[in-house]
């Protein structure tokens, strides 16, 4: 499928903000999107155009029944050189995602083609200070106006950019996590494995109370037995115990992270012996109060890594090892960035050049 090509003229194209360290996150967009239509069983009419608003009818089934999933990626920039880290896998969890929310698929060979256009389109949009990235979210929604709980016909897939600038404003420093035995995200059984837009709905009461307290994220127990550590917020956790690190497991209700994935590769590359398994939020805690669990923290294409100095639960604060980063998460960060932005060799291929 060719891509037609429709570019805003010079003079009418917005530029990257004068301090790009300061971009909220979310709040600033490129001149250009990426958009292709499904229909009568296949994809068409790929372009690459101006930013702009929708046209949706108000019967379209995304907006009724929660039809719609979406990707998060990240574009980095040092000099002339631009890079896009483990694409291939973003592609892929789209294509999860929507097999599970019954979604067509998209080609990925031609999603990552088009990603890569419209990055190479923007590229002057791409910050390159230490820390800000471009971000990519790619998203499918269902667009069939009609009213029925029934899978849609009709779908849009559109890709957006953000120049963002660093996670952490102050500094890579801990962050507080309040964890909810009230508020659940997900179930197994249900759709927590899929990046489908109900899920962040599903999280915005917990968070919100959450913050009230002056906590800055939620860490969620599973559903079943409010027992179980799952996701902090938008991110995977970790647990550096005294002689492994732990993670949840894969098992249906949280997202398969990408960043998580890279962190179990690079740790065990390092010697570290890595665990998928349960972890109780009771364990997670003696092991805090005893010294057990040395460090805590999230990972996620916001964030990357981000490390966790205390956890609030049933009333109780807990400071996880002496309240500041820890060697581990601070070694993940500091390989991952260099690799996703080129300033360290990267020896598992991950990188992908735009050309």
């Amino acid at each position: 499928m060719e891509i037609e090509v429709n570019l805003v003229p010079p003079e009418k194209r917005g530029s990257l903000p004068a301090d790009p360290l300061n971009i909220g996150f979310g709040t600033v967009f490129t001149d250009h999107m990426f958009t292709m239509v499904y229909s009568d069983g296949h994809w068409h009419d790929a372009r690459i155009g101006p930013y702009g608003p929708l046209a949706l009818d108000p019967a379209a089934l995304v907006l009724h029944y929660g039809q719609g999933i979406f990707e998060g990626m990240k574009a980095y920039r040092r000099g002339e050189n631009v890079f896009l880290f483990r694409p291939e896998k973003n592609i892929e969890r789209l294509n999860a995602s929507a097999r599970r929310m019954v979604m067509p698929e998209i080609d990925p060979e031609f999603g990552l083609y088009s990603i890569k256009r419209l990055v190479s389109i923007e590229r002057d949009w791409i910050p390159q200070l230490p820390g800000t990235s471009l971000y990519i979210r790619p998203t499918m929604i269902a667009t069939e106006a009609r009213l029925g709980v029934k899978p849609a016909k009709e779908f849009l897939y559109y890709v957006i950019l953000s120049p963002v600038g660093p996670y952490f404003k102050g500094g890579f420093n801990p962050v507080k996590v309040f964890v909810s035995d009230k508020y659940v995200r997900a179930v197994r059984g249900g759709v927590g494995a899929a990046k489908t837009i109900g899920n962040y709905a599903a999280s915005l009461l917990g968070t919100q109370e959450a913050i009230r307290l002056g906590y800055s994220q939620v860490l969620w127990l599973d559903a079943i037995e409010r027992k179980y550590i799952e996701e902090c917020g938008t991110m995977n956790v970790f647990v550096k115990f005294d002689d492994e690190l732990a993670t949840t497991p894969l098992d249906g209700a949280i997202l398969p992270g990408i960043t998580r994935d890279s962190v179990i590769h690079m740790a065990r590359d390092w010697g570290l012996t890595v665990n998928e398994r349960k972890i109780s939020i009771d364990e997670l805690i003696e092991g805090v109060r005893s010294g057990k669990v040395e460090e805590v923290f999230g990972t996620g294409t916001a964030a990357i890594i981000a490390p966790i100095g205390e956890l609030y639960y049933k009333g109780q604060a807990y400071v996880v090892g002496d309240g500041q980063v820890g060697e581990l998460t601070r070694r993940l960060y500091d390989t991952l960035t260099g690799i996703q932005s080129g300033e360290i060799e990267d020896p598992y291929g991950w990188v992908v050049r735009v050309e």
